[in-house]
Order: structure tokens, then sequence, then C-alpha cells
């Protein structure tokens, strides 16, 4: 079982950036893939990134690479979102999912387990 907390959310200008932390909690963390993903007001929530047990393998969507870089710390079961010149159609509540699984997956029903998700705005 994992319980993940995610933080670090926000108001930013465009431009400008953000960083979002997930503190997991649960022994499993260190093996398993973690994933950031976001949903809009009215839109489906969609993949951002996903990250390998190891930190190893990273993935993005191609609306975000180059600008996010994800990010774990198993020493304090932790991962993270690093997010650069953010753009409006940036806005949304991220969330962080861990799979029980070593492998990083775009596949949001992959995942067992789901933070509260934390609100980004990025204004204009």
């Amino acid at each position: 079982q994992v319980q993940l907390v995610e933080s670090g959310g926000g108001l930013v200008q465009a431009g400008g950036s953000l960083g979002l932390s997930c503190a997991a909690s649960g022994r499993t963390f260190s093996s398993a893939a973690m994933g950031w993903f976001r949903q809009a007001p009215g839109k489906e929530r969609e993949f951002v990134a996903t990250i390998s047990w190891s930190g190893g393998s990273t993935y993005y969507a191609d609306s975000v690479k180059g600008r996010f870089t994800i990010s774990r710390d198993n020493t304090k079961n932790t991962a993270y979102l690093q997010m650069n010149s953010l753009k409006p159609e940036d806005t949304a509540v991220y969330y962080c999912a861990a799979r029980a699984s070593r492998t990083p997956s775009a596949i949001l029903y992959e995942y067992a387990y789901w933070g509260q998700g934390t609100q980004v705005t990025v204004s204009s």
C-alpha cells in the first residue's frame, strides 16, 4: 500500500517555474514507478511524465518535453516535478501516482495509487 501527498502548487505567471513534490508513505515506494498526471477543468486527466523505480528511465508528454523534469529520491520517499517555462495551458490540478510495478507508464489506469492533487495556475 502506498499513500501519496502532493505539494508545491500555486499561482505563477507565464514563463515562470514551479516545483511539485509527492511524498509517499509505505515500504514499496522504492520499487514503484511513479507518474505525474494533470486534469484541466472540463478535460480528461492526461499523462505528464513518468519515471522508473530507479530513476534511470523517464518519459514525457510531448506538450511538456524540454520544459518539465521528473525525478525521485528513494531515500526520502519523494518524487518531484520541476516545471519551467510555464504556459497558461499548463493550468490544471496535478496528480502524482504510483504503480505496483517498476516499469514507467503513460497509461492512467495502470496506476493503483493516487494523491489528492495540487492546483497549478499559470496566468498570462
